[in-house]
């Protein structure tokens, strides 16, 4: 009888050693797996966490087991903004059902959260968490893509239509260019067609915008392309209450090797930009377009500053998207074309903004004799 007894338990100490490396390996498992794991008993209390689960969220796991998820939001080491994200998803799991949670971070990192409970569970609830920055980044280059190949199949039906008009309308210039000299006023003529042709160019730029082309480069200085870039929009700027001011590095000359017809496309559809952002707010006083140039090592410094209305994080992020934009009437082509160009010269172009409180453009392009 003894022996059975004794048989019997050591078979029940080798079945629970069993169970126990079993969950040992499950556990050594979940806890080295790149998504951030953490389980909340049926009785709200938490009685795992994995490392990186820990990682994302600073603080040692052990000091969060047996805790309950009041007393986690209260454990003073946690951040506000997790808190927050915490009280969110605790709202949206149980009010709405909601499995599924998609967030970006104060880093701009995109997270995949989900949340498994229910019969499958016995009442406990599971949570990971996945940086998914890099499939987002995936995913928005392919859109990105096929956007563009959406605008190489729009700019071709568009071209032939536009050019011709264009085309007369420049011959008759041409034709009232004598009686304008007559007049004294033949810089009117050299500039409608001068920006006729820049038009063409946006054409050809549109019909071209799916593969790099090549800038046509020439040595400027750019405070000369500014003022002429200023030149062309005072009238504009003065019928809406705006102001350009121009700042420019008057002791130095700053040579830079471009395309001179993209460059000022880029620069005179920012200025649009600011002035239609300056529009959208309803206010008495008049607007203002700072354009400043700044050396920076071998490089230049555009900038483009305005005080209209701003844009929010999330916007600025689109904001270089093919056909993204927040016009009624907008194409959402000037600043992708815009951003291709500047990127074709092997400069850089940037956008800080505040809602409300203005937006800074930047453009950067390489010096003459630096790195070209």
């Amino acid at each position: 009888m003894l022996s059975e007894f004794q048989e019997t338990l050591l078979q029940s100490v080798k079945a629970y050693q069993s169970t126990q490396l079993v969950k040992n390996k499950y556990e050594n498992v979940l806890q080295h797996l790149d998504s951030g794991i953490i389980l909340f008993d049926s009785d709200g209390i938490l009685t795992f966490i994995n490392v990186e689960m820990a990682k994302l969220i600073d603080l040692p796991g052990q000091s969060l087991i047996g805790c309950n998820l009041l007393q986690v939001l209260r454990h003073p080491h946690l951040s506000r903004f997790l808190k927050r994200k915490v009280v969110q998803l605790y709202r949206e799991t149980f009010l709405y059902s909601k499995k599924f949670h998609e967030f970006v971070d104060e880093y701009g990192r995109n997270w995949l959260i989900t949340i498994t409970y229910g019969d499958q569970m016995d009442g406990d609830f599971l949570l990971s968490v996945k940086d998914v920055t890099d499939f987002k980044r995936i995913e928005q280059t392919a859109y990105h893509n096929d956007k563009l190949a959406m605008l190489g199949k729009i700019s071709a039906a568009i071209a032939h239509e536009i050019r011709n008009p264009l085309t007369s309308i420049r011959g008759f210039i041409q034709l009232l260019r004598p009686h304008l000299i007559q007049l004294g006023r033949d810089e009117y003529a050299r500039i409608i067609l001068a920006e006729i042709d820049r038009a063409n160019d946006i054409i050809h730029e549109f019909l071209n915008s799916s593969k790099p082309t090549v800038p046509l480069k020439s040595i400027v200085d750019i405070s000369t392309l500014l003022k002429e870039a200023v030149l062309l929009t005072e009238s504009e700027a003065l019928m809406k209450n705006c102001e350009v001011i121009l700042n420019l590095q008057e002791d130095r000359v700053l040579n830079v090797s471009i395309d001179t017809k993209q460059i000022k496309q880029v620069i005179l559809n920012i200025i649009k930009n600011a002035m239609e952002a300056i529009e959208e707010i309803e206010d008495d006083h008049g607007g203002i377009i700072a354009i400043s140039t700044q050396p920076d090592g071998e490089f230049v410094n555009i900038i483009i500053q305005d005080n209209g209305n701003g844009m929010d994080k999330a916007l600025m992020n689109r904001l270089f998207d093919p056909f993204f934009t927040t016009k009624e009437n907008g194409t959402g082509l000037g600043l992708s074309v815009s951003y291709r160009i500047i990127k074709n010269h092997r400069g850089d172009i940037t956008v800080d903004s505040t809602k409300g409180m203005g937006t800074v453009f930047v453009i950067t392009l390489p010096m003459v004799g630096e790195r070209l």
